[in-house]
């Protein structure tokens, strides 16, 4: 073994994704250290624990964490059951990183803010694939420290750079301040709890996220007057994100988008569309005036921006990356992800050959694996983790045997109809028919409605 085989594997982030690539690292006999930047595994999904995901726990578990939780007699959930949030926390999450394999490889509030090569900028080519990782991180007593690594596998995450209002890219104009002043949320606020009973709200977005808080708005304004709910969208129809109805593969999905065009059909809903925020006002430091490029103005107390996610990339501007340059995901991965002509139904099984990096011994996984693309799905991220741990393991021959078991619909859409399958795509991906939300249609946003 030599000094650098001797070094830990780092995991950034102790998420479900994050946890699975630890305890597969462990199965090829690899030390892993998982770092998470909160106070307890699972931090992000904590703050939206009160979200019930349209995917059952078949989904939401991994093969080899199922394997070391059931050698400690703990019991799977029911596999057709729809988990909140919370429960994929206390049921799964926190009973693997309690195990005695994982629970002395994972450090919690320690926030990693650069990664490295050590004594080594990104412009040093020399020895570079023998030389260790070198982690900076930010530990809970705001000390500093330094970690080496033999490889990294980055599985953060995005929720910290939620997207904003803005629809060029950046904040509109006078959104740092509405954000700073709490009248523009966090993306998964739970409206019971935080104050929005007798408020006049904004929803932004048409995805899975910004539909769940139009409904439990909705559900919110039948038993407390004076709570209003709008919802906006950037489209000029909704007929996406009402989605597939009975034809889902997911049914609680199918559902939801029954739901919401109910809602809005029935009034409970203000619905506004081919709505684009050009800039927000604070009105005497308690509301909000939103305008749309084509000069509409909307008054609401509170605005939620359900408007999706992006990576960060900061703490890897030292590492040698090839990123595609439309959705920020790996060179080889963005073509079959990009939003604009794909949906998860369409994304074929990919792991380590799809997520390398000039950066040897680097890799994206998880959520930030899918750049600014929403498509990801849990299961997708357990199967890239099992695949990089195989080759750094050194073996080629299971690292390239992807394979991911879904619904008949790839989770994002209905059965693919002969003709389609025949021709298949440019990716030699088939096409789904168009049923689910806007990033679960045919040929993705580009799709005419």
């Amino acid at each position: 073994m030599t000094a650098l085989d001797s070094l830990p594997v780092a995991v950034v982030g102790g998420g479900p994704v994050g946890l699975a690539a630890a305890v597969h690292l462990l199965e090829r006999g690899l030390e892993p250290l998982v770092l998470e930047a909160g106070q307890a595994v699972g931090a992000a999904i904590r703050e939206w624990g009160h979200v019930r995901v349209f995917s059952t726990w078949r989904y939401n578990l991994d093969a080899a964490a199922v394997r070391l939780l059931e050698r400690h007699g703990w019991e799977a959930p029911r596999a057709t059951a729809l988990p909140y949030g919370a429960q994929i926390v206390s049921d799964y999450l926190e009973p693997l990183a309690a195990t005695p394999e994982l629970s002395g490889r994972i450090r919690t509030g320690t926030r990693v803010i650069a990664i490295t090569r050590r004594h080594l900028d990104k412009g040093r080519s020399v020895g570079r694939e023998q030389t260790p990782f070198v982690l900076r991180v930010a530990t809970a007593d705001g000390g500093i420290e330094q970690l080496l690594a033999r490889a990294v596998v980055d599985t953060s995450g995005t929720w910290t750079t939620p997207a904003p209002l803005g629809t060029s890219g950046l904040p509109a104009a006078g959104e740092p301040e509405a954000r700073a002043a709490g009248l523009i949320t966090g993306p998964l606020p739970n409206v019971e709890r935080d104050g929005f009973a007798g408020r006049r709200t904004l929803v932004v977005g048409s995805g899975h996220s910004a539909a769940n808080l139009v409904l439990d708005l909705a559900r919110l304004a039948r038993t407390n007057p004076g709570t209003d709910v709008l919802w906006a969208i950037r489209a000029a129809s909704p007929s996406r994100a009402y989605g597939g109805g009975d034809a889902d593969q997911l049914p609680a999905r199918g559902q939801l988008g029954a739901r919401l065009r109910t809602a809005v059909d029935t009034g409970s809903v203000q619905l506004l569309t081919g709505f684009l925020t050009d800039r927000v006002d604070i009105i005497s430091g308690t509301s909000l005036r939103v305008h749309a490029a084509d000069g509409r103005t909307v008054e609401a107390d509170r605005v939620i921006p359900a408007t999706g996610f992006r990576p960060d990339l900061s703490m890897l501007s030292e590492l040698r990356l090839d990123l595609d340059p439309a959705v920020d995901a790996p060179r080889a991965l963005g073509p079959l992800i990009d939003p604009d002509f794909h949906s998860c139904g369409t994304v074929p099984p990919h792991g380590a050959s799809l997520l390398a990096q000039p950066e040897k011994d680097f890799y994206l996984a998880g959520m930030k694996s899918y750049g600014r693309a929403p498509t990801f799905l849990m299961a997708t991220g357990y199967e890239q983790v099992r695949s990089i741990a195989a080759a750094l393991a050194g073996d080629s021959e299971a690292a390239g045997a992807v394979e991911l078991e879904l619904p008949e619909t790839g989770v994002c859409s209905t059965s693919i109809p002969a003709t389609a399958a025949d021709s298949g795509d440019s990716c030699g991906v088939p096409q789904p028919e168009p049923v689910g939300f806007g990033t679960g249609l045919r040929h993705g946003r580009t799709a005419p409605d």
